[in-house]
Formats: structure tokens, sequence, C-alpha cells
């Protein structure tokens, strides 16, 4: 069939196999001009493999570093005629380009929070991956999560706290600035998002993997963390989302004291505004994203998910001797994104940012084919006037 965008919201409900494949391509390509990252990880757990983050961390470690590596996600499969989500057709992208070159690539689709995948990633690890694993990279994003203790199933929420907060956001469906205003979280909604969106889930890996003894000496394990500027940090760093990424820097120092024993390391990595799935659905976040853009292009030193992931492995994660972090203990690789010649030149076009000047001062141009590319479509060299196979499996 031939396949186009179709946009509701934040999210496009299409993807397209081959775009999606083109994109994965584009990143690999990349990796692949770039050195080989000495002393890099070698049989790698991605959590959350199929998009964004994660995706480029599993790219980053298998053709920057030689890794083996296991994904796991939930995505969608091709049923009744309609497309499979674009993690989906990523994945399956990713192991035909890693077996190529001879690396072993698996892949696992189901809920990450459950107690059965853990035990089939632990069975993979141990008939697959010589029994260890030097690291994991725990990237997931979700709207919900059943706590495989209770049953019980909790809500994350994208909620100020304390009271409401308003700021401008960018319709991208009508190119317009919108106001929005969102209401304080209850607290069952801040620790709803806290269980879902916070570090539970990444101890409860550890402890899965601990007790299956697969952790390799010397293992390290990383988390994904957002901070950002103080114009988005009512929504983001002290709203519901921030105190998820508090409770993912708590588990951190929890899991440092389970896997001290062996050598093991725990960090949390700060990262860049990108346009991601998850970056979308946040009220006035997208519109930093478009000015951050703008600026950061001009100025030359604009990364996407790649460019970061591979900096992580090659510049912080194994970089031949200490892992560079902050007076938090936090890997810091917004650091471009937060110097001051960035960011006071986007607070001064803040306030200027109205719907007759998003070109002036945004790259909404920019955002739209980052947003579009998440989904396989405006990849360059893809035609998307030919018919194509929408219903692919994993061999």
């Amino acid at each position: 069939m031939i396949v186009t965008p179709k946009i509701k919201g934040f999210i496009c409900i299409t993807a397209h196999p081959t775009g999606c494949a083109a994109n994965v391509q584009e990143q690999i390509d990349y990796v692949k001009s770039q050195p080989a990252i000495e002393n890099g990880p070698k049989n790698v757990l991605v959590v959350g493999a199929s998009q964004g983050y994660g995706l480029a961390s599993r790219i980053s470690a298998a053709f920057g570093s030689g890794a083996n590596t296991l994904g796991v996600f939930f995505e969608r499969p091709s049923e009744r005629g309609r497309c499979a989500s674009a993690g989906w057709y990523n994945s399956i992208a990713f192991e035909k380009q890693a077996k190529a070159d001879g690396l072993y690539a698996k892949s696992l689709n189901g809920d990450a929070f459950s107690d059965e995948l853990k035990a089939q990633a632990i069975e993979r690890i141990k008939e697959d991956m010589g029994g260890k694993i030097d690291l994991l990279v725990y990237s997931i994003g979700a709207p919900r999560r059943t706590d495989p203790k209770t049953g019980e199933v909790y809500k994350s929420a994208i909620k100020p706290i304390g009271k409401a907060f308003s700021n401008k956001y960018l319709d991208t469906d009508k190119k317009t600035i919108q106001v929005a205003t969102l209401e304080p979280g209850t607290e069952e909604e801040i620790q709803g998002t806290v269980k879902v969106m916070g570090g539970e889930d990444w101890e409860l890996w550890i402890d899965a993997l601990t007790e299956a003894g697969v952790l390799a000496q010397n293992f390290k394990t990383v988390a994904y963390d957002y901070i950002g500027p103080q114009f988005t940090w009512p929504i983001y760093k002290d709203g519901a989302l921030g105190q998820a990424k508090l409770d993912v820097r708590r588990a951190k120092k929890a899991i440092n004291e389970k896997v001290a024993s062996i050598g093991g390391q725990a960090y949390v990595s700060v990262n860049k505004a990108l346009v991601t799935q998850s970056s979308s659905a946040i009220p006035g976040v997208n519109l930093y994203i478009t000015a951050l853009y703008k600026v950061m292009k001009e100025k030359g030193n604009h990364e996407g998910c790649i460019e970061q992931m591979y900096r992580l492995f090659s510049d912080r994660l194994y970089n031949g001797g200490e892992v560079p972090t902050d007076e938090l203990d936090l890997i810091r690789l917004d650091d471009w994104e937060m110097l001051p010649e960035i960011q006071d030149e986007i607070a001064e076009n803040w306030p200027k940012i109205e719907t007759e000047t998003i070109d002036k001062y945004t790259d909404f141009e920019g955002y739209q084919q980052e947003f579009l590319k998440l989904f396989g479509f405006g990849v360059e060299g893809v035609d998307y006037n030919a018919d194509v196979e929408i219903d692919l499996t994993f061999e």
C-alpha cells in the first residue's frame, strides 16, 4: 500500500517501513563515520530500544563498539491492513543491519515493567550472550505502568505542582502560538507519575539481573534525564515529571550500592531537548525546542539523538578514564544546550515569539521535519509514492 502521514495531536498514527529503515540507516552511517569507541561495551541490554534515545543508544553500542545487543520495547505490529508502529519498523531495520555486520541482535516485544519480560531477557542473555551483559541502558517513556507486585495500574501526568501554570505553546497543526493553562496535579497524579517514570522499575531490572548472575564485572548502567531552562521548570523540573526524575536519581544511588561488589556503576545522563514522541506531548516544550533548534543550528552546535548518544558513549561512559559528572553526580550531555550564549538568546527571543514571528525566531520547519522523520516520513531518498509492504516481521 502507499503510506502517508496521518497526524492526531502529538502522534502520527501511520509509519512508513522504508522511511523508518532509511532513518535507522542514516544513524548507523553516522556512527560508522566516527572513530570506533575504544573499550566500549560488548554485551548490551537496552530497555526502551525502539525509538529516540534508546534506539540511538543501541545503534551507538552496536556500530560504534561492535556490541551484541538485546532490545526490549512495547510496539505494535501490523494488523488488519494497518501500519505497524514506527518502533516496530525501526527495530526490524536495526536487527537486519546488525546481523549483516555479524553482530548478535535480538528483540523482545512486550511489557518491560513485567516480571515475565525480565525473565525472558535473562534467558536470552544466558543462552545467546555468553551469560553476562556489561551495559544496561534504561530508556522507557511510558504513559502507564502495572506494578508487577500488586497488579495496580499507575498513570503518568504532565502537571505542575502546587499551582496552575500557563505558558505559550506551538500548535503545530495550525502553526500558531497558543497559551495553555495546566491545573496542578493531585497527590495521586504525582505519585502515579513517579511510579511510571521514576526509578523503581530500573531498580527492579537490576535486582532481577543481579539475582540471575548475568551482570559482568565492572558493569555499567545509565538512565536518561532532562532539566532544561527555567521557563519550562514549572511543567518539567518542578512538576510531576521532575519528581519522577528525582526518583531516578534516588534509584541511581541505590543501584550503585547494589552493584558495588562487582565494580559496577550507575549513571544518570541529562540529555538535550530533542524532538521525540515524549517531548512532543509536553506543553510549551515543543515551542522551546523550535527556538532551541534555531539558535543551536545558527551557532553550529546542534545535535540529534544519534550525535548525543555517540558522544555519551565515546566522550563520557567509555572515554578511557573517569566519567565526568557535575556536582549532583549527573552526566551533563546538555552542556551545549545550556551554554549561556544559547540560553541568553532564547530568553531574549521568547517574549517576541508570536504567530506572526514563528519563522523569525523558531525553526518550525526543522521541527516538523524531525517530527515526521520519527515515523519514517520525509527521509531523503525514499519514494513515498511507491507501494510498500507494511506487514514486516522479525527474522
